[in-house]
């Protein structure tokens, strides 16, 4: 579906899927948990889901003559450390506006982990006071507005990547990843879980995957905690994505959000989230986030206890990376 696209390599390739033995033996052994481990993508700044999409805004990027990446994510953003690590990669220069996306207090919170890493790769980290919304944000139209007038040629990448135009392009590839995988390794996924929030990578999925008829098995959770916003953010991006690539219809009904678990808030992990990381480092020693891996983990945990796969079912976890926002919670794991 992508081959009329151009393509600018930030990952090292196709991503290892790997069996989670004991977390589903732990869980009773009748659910076959898999994860593909897309944390694991990139020597960039410790990778993560994002840089698939970027790696089909890149070319236009380029192309467009600009100077300057500007972005936003909240203050632990892994879209905006990927946004930082590319423009390094690529030579431009960065700028990034972290608005307070989560009501989250911890004394280091804004000083280390993802925000620390994009500030070391040289990008212009701005502090936004304005609370979490998936929408296009002032702050960053802003931001824009002044690169121009400060002589620059800013190139602007929405949240997530979600929203541009090619934002949904590299998880159309995922879907086509996994083909190539399930007929290496002789099986088949029944489901593929992801965490949903500014929904790209759900929208790629489901368009990767409805060349085989697997878009509905497709279960995102929800970790925006504004569940109809983003459902319908989904669906549109999947729709223009679709159009892009020549792929069939997607329709509503295909977008399947797990609504459950994201609460308090966006990212404040509940203490079932907590849980659930810890469970996933302790028996596979896979470090999963409290804003995002974490909340997806404890969703497909859930789904494999209360009976929602049915027995014998192979379910592929992607892991879309984060674990650096993880230090900003470290008065949550002061003991592990």
């Amino acid at each position: 579906m992508l081959s009329k696209f151009e393509r600018y390599p930030l990952t090292f390739g196709p991503t290892p899927i790997e069996p989670l033995k004991r977390l589903s033996a732990h869980l009773g052994g009748d659910i076959e948990l898999y994860a593909k481990r897309e944390d694991c993508n990139s020597g960039l700044a410790f990778g993560g889901n994002k840089l698939r999409k970027l790696e089909y805004i890149v070319p236009d990027a380029i192309k467009s003559g600009a100077d300057t990446l500007v972005s936003i994510g909240g203050v632990q953003s892994n879209h905006t450390r990927m946004v930082a690590a590319v423009a390094a990669k690529i030579g431009m220069k960065c700028r990034l506006i972290q608005e307070a996306w989560v009501p989250h207090e911890d004394a280091v919170y804004d000083r280390v982990g993802n925000i620390l890493l994009s500030r070391l790769m040289g990008a212009e980290a701005q502090l936004v006071d304005d609370g979490f919304d998936i929408g296009i944000r002032d702050s960053w139209k802003r931001a824009i507005a002044e690169v121009e007038a400060e002589g620059g040629k800013p190139y602007a990448i929405p949240a997530g990547a979600s929203v541009h135009k090619y934002g949904g392009l590299g998880y159309v590839g995922f879907a086509e990843e996994v083909r190539a995988q399930e007929a290496e390794m002789g099986i088949t996924f029944d489901y593929v879980v992801v965490c949903t929030v500014t929904g790209s990578t759900h929208a790629g999925m489901l368009v990767g995957f409805s060349a085989d008829g697997r878009a509905r098995n497709v279960i995102g959770i929800d970790a925006s905690c504004t569940p109809a916003q983003t459902k319908a953010q989904v669906l549109d991006i999947a729709q223009n994505t679709a159009a892009l690539v020549g792929a069939g219809d997607i329709v509503a009904d295909d977008v399947v959000l797990m609504e459950d678990y994201a609460y308090p808030v966006y990212g404040v992990p509940s203490k079932e989230t907590v849980e659930a990381i810890r469970l996933s480092a302790r028996l596979e020693g896979m470090i999963t986030d409290p804003v995002y891996e974490g909340k997806s983990m404890q969703g497909m945990i859930d789904l494999v206890k209360t009976g929602f796969f049915p027995k014998g079912s192979k379910v592929l976890y992607a892991h879309l990376g984060g674990a650096p926002a993880i230090n900003g919670y470290s008065y949550t794991f002061r003991n592990g």
